[in-house]
This record gives structure tokens, sequence and C-alpha cells, in this order.
């Protein structure tokens, strides 16, 4: 697409471009490039002469299948024919700022008058405009863009083609049906496609508030419809950022200073400046770069490169420092309250005396497949990139900011990724940086491809933790205070994660603060795969001290949680809970409820000796509406497979300032051959709609350790499990 995605024709643009609006006061938008014959209604939605209708979906696809489920949702309000739908990732410019996403986070869903609701779509649009926020992540897609816009621009278009039909025919706009993008007109006998229509409508203001479609009436979500990218995706055919070529390009290979933090302090180009295909050696900040004219001339020509690097002053930290600070912090450091109910300093403590226990889990990398890699090339005073990024217009910024340009003569051309996980956004955009570094150096295009080994030892990683509990049981062993203290070195928000569903009348949860020279980054599910992992492991201790069967224990403290009731009893119900096990097996589960959707798994596994096996998985789903169920379920299977992986093997250590770990061989992966049996059930409690990207990686951790406990009476509190099992 071109860079000026579209000229605007008069009027201010304004708020609702989540809506997919502009708010002006004549014809709406021509799309720069475009011919004349085709017609923009909003700038979400455009049609062509041969009836064909264009989507430009503000998110970025990434392999969870929103290239399809957005424009679902959209075409269902619209009427549209699914077969003629032309369906695009939108520029990296601001009209397409994710605004629904921070309206969503900041407010959830709120019902408003239409003046005060332009008043609130034009601020949050503003705003997300000045802080380039065009994300892809959190779960939001769906539930936030896909509800809240993409449904009500399309029934915004739809009120308009029905409304120039009803004028072209000189009927009641009520007499007018939409169906498969035609008008009909059933007493007249007259009938128009949508593109007949089109250049009328555009006339026309989008309405704020259209009517939205019963769900009993829906023809298109709600049914398990093909990906658009199904059949390229089976024949290998997309190209993404790391398969680019261009004329003239090059390719570099990068290596960073080895700890946190460290600089170049002196490099020596001549030993492989003279090597076949070699082009450049750069220093850039914190990394030397060789460039040549393919990636492995420059990557060997790199290994061989004689460089020295600084520590940055953080050459002594280590795994076994930071644990030893995270104690200290946990014994005396100071507390800061995320939610506290009751007097809990003035319980009154049972005989029996408190339960304690502390879990731990570390580092982890994302390690999406494609590791990451940008295009970059500076020419003519202009700065362009091509890049697989979870959000073009805050990397386009980052761009700009990095090359000190103004962010008009920088353009991002966003491609879809090979795995991200939370990876490939502008907090995480060293390979941006860098890429951006490099072009500033060079004539020619780069294309910057980092090694896994670099891909792994300088992520943004998922923060380690530590989370101590107590709690008191009274005689019928009900917990009546909860008490949750746990480290926070960073990214754990306002503790939302750490909150309980449970019943019990007296609470403490809070943090204290901590350091750590490691970069943080969003990991798929973030706070919620540590205290996920937290909370349902101490749920399962109380249940073994009062000794109560686990899911009645926690049904008994959900009464008043019936949506969570709903999805522990499902998963139970469908891995056969209770039944006889084999010696040396055993079953445990865990609930979570994280981006507006709640889980909950049940993992049967097995024992021969220490060598464990995760036999089977069952996953019950409450997402309060599901538009497609079978990239729904995709979803949910990738997130136990993403957290057994990291449950199983994920561990970012550091010695000397610097990672271990280097690549597949000992940041290690769920292979296929491991894979456990996985179930999906969904229920549709008609609740607001939940996220689905993330919510089947939290409860995973608990439900196995707990599990494992079953089967052996081996309590595992601190993960990865391959330190204490074989797996």
């Amino acid at each position: 697409m071109k860079r000026r995605a579209f000229l605007v024709a008069g009027g201010i643009v304004g708020g609702g471009l989540a809506l997919g609006y502009f708010f002006t006061p004549n014809r709406l938008a021509l799309r720069a490039g475009s011919s004349p014959e085709q017609v923009w209604l909003t700038s979400w939605v455009g049609i062509n002469p041969d009836n064909t209708i264009t989507v430009l979906v503000p998110h970025a696809e990434m392999g969870q299948g929103i290239l399809t489920s957005l424009p679902m949702m959209l075409a269902e309000e619209m009427e549209a024919d699914w077969s003629l739908m032309d369906i695009r990732q939108a520029p990296a410019e601001e009209m397409y700022v994710t605004d629904k996403v921070a309206q969503g986070f900041k407010l959830g869903r709120t019902d408003m008058p239409a003046p005060l609701r332009k008043l609130l779509d034009f601020s949050f649009y503003k705003a997300s405009g000045m802080v380039n926020l065009q994300l892809t992540g959190g779960s939001t897609s769906v539930r936030f863009t896909g509800q809240g816009g993409m449904r009500v621009a399309g029934a915004a278009a739809k009120e308009m083609l029905l409304r120039a039909a009803a004028d072209r025919w000189k009927v009641a706009q009520s007499e007018c049906r939409a169906e498969l993008s035609h008008v009909y007109h059933d007493a007249g006998g007259l009938s128009a496609r949508y593109a007949d229509l089109a250049a009328a409508a555009a006339q026309f203001k989008p309405s704020l508030n259209p009517r939205l479609k019963a769900k009993q009436d829906y023809v298109l979500c709600g049914k398990s419809v093909p990906r658009i990218d199904l059949d390229e995706k089976v024949t290998g055919a997309p190209i993404y950022a790391i398969d680019l070529s261009m004329d003239n390009m090059k390719v570099a290979a990068i290596r960073h200073a080895p700890v946190f933090g460290g600089e170049v302090v002196s490099v020596d180009p001549g030993s492989v400046k003279a090597l076949p295909g070699v082009e450049d050696v750069l220093q850039i900040p914190g990394a030397v770069v060789v460039t040549a004219d393919n990636y492995w001339r420059a990557h060997k020509a790199l290994s061989g490169l004689a460089v020295e690097f600084g520590d940055g002053g953080n050459g002594e930290f280590s795994s076994e420092s930071m644990c030893r600070d995270f104690d200290a912090a946990l014994d005396g450091g100071d507390f800061v309250a995320d939610h506290e109910l009751g007097d809990i300093a003035g319980a009154v403590t049972g005989s029996a005396g408190p339960v304690r226990a502390e879990y731990r889990v570390p580092f982890l990398s994302h390690a999406a497949m494609e590791p990451v890699n940008c295009v970059a090339w500076r020419r003519d005073g202009r700065l362009e990139l091509w890049a697989g990024v979870q959000d073009p217009l805050g990397t386009r910024a980052l761009a700009a900011e990095t090359a000190d340009m103004d962010m008009e003569n920088v353009v991002v051309h966003p491609y879809q990724m090979g795995g991200s996980f939370g990876r490939k956004t502008s907090f995480g955009g060293n390979f941006i940086r860098d890429a951006v570094h490099t072009a500033l150096r060079v004539p020619y295009p780069v294309k910057l491809v980092w090694s896994r080994e670099e891909d792994i030892r300088h992520d943004y990683y998922r923060p380690s933790e530590v989370s101590r509990f107590e709690a008191q049981l009274d005689a019928d062993g009900k917990p009546v205070t909860w008490s949750n203290r746990y480290t926070d070195i960073g990214l754990n928000g306002d503790g939302e994660a750490a909150l309980i569903p449970y019943a019990i009348g007296l609470q403490q949860i809070g943090r204290v603060a901590c350091g750590a020279p490691v970069p943080l980054g969003y990991w798929r599910s973030v706070q919620h795969s540590c205290q996920g992992f937290f909370i349902e492991s101490f749920m399962d201790e109380l249940a073994q001290h009062a000794a109560r069967d686990p899911l009645e224990y926690r049904l008994a403290l959900l009464e008043k949680q019936p949506r969570h009731q709903a999805v522990l009893r499902l998963a139970a119900e469908k891995i056969g809970w209770g039944k006889s096990l084999p010696q040396n097996s055993g079953m445990g589960l865990a609930v979570v409820a994280s981006f507006g959707s709640i889980v909950a798994q049940a993992v049967q596994i097995s024992l021969a000796g220490d060598r464990l096996r995760v036999e089977k998985v069952v996953a019950a789903v409450d997402p309060g509406e599901v538009i497609n169920p079978a990239i729904a379920r995709d979803q949910v299977e990738s997130g136990i497979i993403y957290g057994l992986t990291a449950a199983l093997f994920g561990d970012i250590a550091i010695d000397g300032g610097r990672v271990r770990q280097s690549n597949f061989t000992d940041y290690r992966m769920v292979r296929m051959d491991r894979a456990p049996s996985m179930e999906v059930y969904f229920i549709e409690s008609g609740a607001a709609p939940g996220g689905m990207g993330e919510v089947g990686t939290p409860p995973l951790a608990p439900a196995l350790c707990n599990a494992i406990f079953a089967a052996s009476g081996q309590r595992i509190r601190r993960l990865p499990l391959q330190d204490h099992l074989s797996v």
C-alpha cells in the first residue's frame, strides 16, 4: 500500500476511527492511488466496481487468525458476501490507531448517548494517536476492536447503503433489506449491488449507533469459517519480512555485547573485510554488524570478527544473586498493596497454624519460530522499513526517534509474523533500532536477521518472580485469610493478575519492588502466567491441608462465581475427574480468569520413575461469545502448548550478566511426539466478549504441577519441571 493511504476530503478527522469512521461533513475519503470507481464508505470499508469489498484491518496477523475473525464481524453486520471480501492489513498510519484497545482497557464496555460517545471516541482517538498506538496484543482484537469497532462499522455501512437504495427507489428505508452484498426491495421487485449504491451511500454520514444484529440472526459469526490464509499457509506461499528480497539488498548479521548494558570497546574489521561477499563491518550502539551478499557469509564473517565488549557494570549479576535479592526484599522490603480486604493482621489464628508456601518462576524468552528481522533503507531523505511487527505505527515512531527524523519521512510496511507472543512490539524493539542504525550507515537496502542465539540472549524477557503465600484455615478447612507477597521487577501493572475469585474474607495481596538489569517484555498472558501458577498451586495445597477434593474445594469457594464453577465442572467432567487411574498417574486442575475470559484446565499425567509424560489436557473456556470456533480452538491449543513448553523447559538463566541459554538445544520446545491429547470446549455465557490468544496459557502450569502431586505426592513450587523430573 501507499504510505499515505487516504486523502481526506475536507472536515476534521475525528473520533471513532476505531469504529472505521471519518466524521466529515461531506464525501468521506478517496484512497490514494485507487481508481475513481472505488468508493470508501469508512476508513475501513471500500466497495469496488466488481462488488468486492475491501476491508482494512488495523491489527496484525501473527498466526492468530485475526485477518479472518475481525472481517467476519464486519461482514456479518454489513450483510456482505463473504466470498467477495478482499481483506488486507491496514498501513502504519494514524487514522488506523487501535483506540478501541485503549478505550476497552480503560473503560470496558460503555453505553452512553451519541453525543457523549462521539466525544469519548474522539478523545481516545487523539490520545492513541499521540502515543502511536496501533497495537495487536493483550487479547484485545476481537473483544475491543471487533465488538466496538468492526461490528459497528459494518452496521453503519449497511445503513448507508440501505438509505442510498431507498432514495434511488423512492421508498421507505424500512422496506429495504440487505443480503449477500445486495439491497432488495421485495415489494417492488427491485435489487441493486452494493457497488451500484456505493457512490450515493458515501454522501451520508455514518451512524454513531447503528442497529446491530441479534445473535440468533447471525449467518457467519459462530461458524468455523476457514481462515483466509489457510491455503497459502499449507503451500508455503506467504511472504514474511525475512523472505523479502530487492535489488542491491545486503543481508546483515549482528552480535551484541553479551552482558546486558554492555558496549563495543574495540573491533578489528581487517580479519573479515576481505572475505567473499562481505560488504561492510559496522559498529552500532551495543553491537557489531557485518553485511554481505547473503546471510551465511555475513554470519560466518561475524563469527570470526575480533571484537571486545564491555560489561556496562553488570558483569557480576547472576540468577543466583537475583534470588538472594528477591529473598531479602520479601523479608524486609517496602510492601505496596494491590488489594486488601478486612484486617488480616488482627485475624485470630487457629490451633493448626498458618499454611505457608513459596513459588518461583524464571525469566522466559518468546522464542518465536521466525527470528526477529527487519529490512531498512534510507534514501532521498526518507527511511523505509519492512518488518513483521505487532504495532506498525509504534514501530514507525520508534524508527523516527532512532533516526532523529520526522515521522512524516518514515514509512513502515507491515508484514505478517511467524509468531511473536509479545516480542515484536515497539516495547521490545531493539531489532528495529538495530536495523535503523545499520541503514543509517550504508547506502543500500539491508536486511538485518538475528541468529537464534542472539534472539534468545537479547530478548525482552518475561520477568522472573517469587511469591510467598500464607493462609489460615478454619476448623472445616476453609481459608479465612489469604496473603500473597510477591516480587516486582517491572510489568506487573496494577496487580490485577494477583487478585483471586475465591470467597475469602480477609485478604492482603501486594508486592515488594526489586531491581534487575534485565530487559523486560510482554510475554503471552503477561502476569497471569506467573500469578496463575502461584494462586492455583497454593489453592491446591490448601485443599490438601483441608483433606478435601481439589475440585469440590474450589467450587465451594466460588459460590458467587458461577462462570468459574461452570468451566471447572465442564473440564472435570470431560477428563473424567475422580475416575480410577493406573498406578503413578494423576489428574490436576486449575482455573484462571484473564483478558475477559475464564479458562479451566484439567491435566492427566503419568510417571515412569522420574520420567513425566503429559497424557491429556482438557480446557473449558468461557469467552462470552465465540466468533470462529475453529480459530478459537486453535488459539486455546496453541496457548496450552506454549504454556507446556514454559512449564517443562522454560528458563533464561543469567551468569556473569549474560544469558546461559543459546538455542533450542538448551532452550527446549515441546515437540510433536511429546504433545498431549487436547480437547477444548466452549461455554457461551453471553458475557462481554473476552480474549482468546492468551488465555489458554496461564492454567496449564498449575494444573500440571497439581497432577504431578496427585500422582506422586511431590509438590513442585519452582519452574521449570526439568529441574525436578526427566521431561
